[in-house]
């Protein structure tokens, strides 16, 4: 599914540019759940970017599902966004005056899909997270913060994406809701959906298949733990 080839990243600034990723490189098959851990600084958030298509590289090739998009445009990159992949944050990004069915079936009016479907698309999503029926018609902020990220898990699912990315998905939960929320995300790759969790925390990277270390910009290990 995910195909990193050499990918390097540079900010320009004032005295010379600032190299942040130094040749990345590694393979992500469809179906696998891996976590990408690294402390501040290594890289990691850039990372994410390249790989949820916000950002293009400075070098290299990003294949994604077949596809370079590496050198796409803004508008193609929208596009990848858009069709295949879902994003997971740890700031939930919820409409807050908005009901939890509102916000999940948000990214299908963009997609064009009926009403209809849209409410039943929502639906099952809202169900494969782990939210009770009926928190549905409640406005996003009314529920707690375990409950906001599993809509947000919802909101990822409903177009049914290639790749699942989480930005670190537990940041704003406690220990035991945050455990709650990773093992949603173990058992939507156990029914086959391609995760992948960016985190500095090592208890919350194990949760994972596999876990790649970034270090100073580049791959120090990747590690199958199960």
């Amino acid at each position: 599914m995910i195909q990193l080839i050499d990918i390097t990243k540079s900010y320009p600034s004032a005295a010379q540019d600032i190299l942040v990723l130094k040749g990345i490189n590694f393979t992500i098959k469809d179906g696998e759940f891996v976590a990408i851990m690294g402390p501040s600084g290594s890289g990691k958030s850039t990372l994410m970017h390249i790989i949820g298509a916000l950002d293009t590289p400075s070098s290299g090739k990003y294949m994604l599902d077949g596809h370079d998009v590496s050198t796409y445009s803004s508008k193609e990159l929208a596009r990848i966004r858009k069709d295949k992949i879902g994003f997971v944050f740890q700031a939930f990004n919820l409409l807050p005056r908005s009901t939890v069915l509102r916000n999940v079936t948000l990214p299908l009016i963009y997609q064009r899909v009926s009403k209809k479907d849209r409410e039943a698309r929502a639906k099952e999503a809202l169900m494969s997270a782990g939210l009770d029926e009926e928190y549905f018609n409640h406005l996003s902020n009314q529920l707690s913060g375990g409950q906001m990220q599993r809509v947000a898990i919802a909101r990822a699912l409903v177009t049914d994406p290639s790749l699942i990315l989480a930005d670190e998905p537990t940041g704003n939960l406690d220990t035991k809701t945050g455990e709650v929320v990773l093992d949603t995300f173990k058992k939507l790759n156990e029914i086959g959906h391609t995760v992948v969790i960016i985190t500095h925390e090592r208890d919350v990277a194990e949760h994972a298949k596999r876990i790649i270390f970034l270090k100073d910009g580049l791959v120090v290990k990747d590690e199958k733990i199960r």
